[in-house]
């Protein structure tokens, strides 16, 4: 009996050296030298700062930036710590609605936004995407599709005074295809594309 007892002692301390120590600190040294951004959490920078992630969203509401997903996330209310408040882009709690296509509260949101989309864009030429209206699983996408983005691009040349067919070649610029051409859509990351914004067309006493 006691040789049993100490063959599965030290199996399971092997175990746990190698799948809980060895095999995470390899795969992160691996990452750190083959794909090093990433490995950072994909951080992107400006004048020397972090001004974000490529991989999580940013909740810009200024006229002269591109906008992106709704997002369902909450944080803690600093008021009553038993509840939550909406909080997008909260990377620390990433979640989604859970409505069903059919709830009334997925409705009466989506439809609240199209009211408000079409207020903030009014002089838009496609009509309104269902990415700008729905949130992401995750609470969290950074990118929006090229049609959401041609959406918003009347609005955007007004507050930057810049020719619509500026912003379209922009927009092809920073739109990133199908992975292989098959997996995957095409998508435009909003921060990127905003940064780009800023350098190429700056304004004046913009805030998100």
């Amino acid at each position: 009996m006691f040789k049993q007892l100490k063959q599965a002692v030290l199996v399971t301390l092997f175990l746990t050296i190698l799948t809980g120590l060895a095999y995470p600190l390899g795969m992160y040294g691996v990452s750190r030298i083959l794909f090093p951004s990433q490995a950072h959490g994909s951080l992107v920078m400006k004048d020397g700062k972090v001004v974000g992630s490529t991989l999580i969203g940013q909740n810009f509401t200024s006229p002269g930036y591109f906008h992106g997903r709704p997002s369902a996330t909450t944080d803690t209310d600093p008021k009553d710590p038993n509840k939550q408040v909406p909080a997008p882009y909260n990377a620390a709690s990433s979640n989604a609605s859970n409505a069903a296509p059919t709830a009334k509260s997925l409705v009466s949101d989506v439809s609240d936004r199209v009211k408000a989309l079409r207020n903030e864009n009014p002089n838009a030429h496609v009509l309104v995407p269902v990415d700008l209206v729905t949130a992401s699983g995750s609470g969290l996408d950074p990118h929006i599709s090229p049609v959401s983005a041609e959406y918003q691009i009347p609005r955007i040349a007004a507050a930057r005074g810049i020719s619509e067919e500026d912003l379209r070649r922009l927009v092809d610029e920073e739109t990133t295809g199908r992975v292989l051409g098959l997996l995957g859509k095409a998508t435009v990351n909003v921060l990127t594309i905003n940064l780009v914004l800023d350098e190429r067309y700056p304004m004046r006493a913009i805030s998100r």
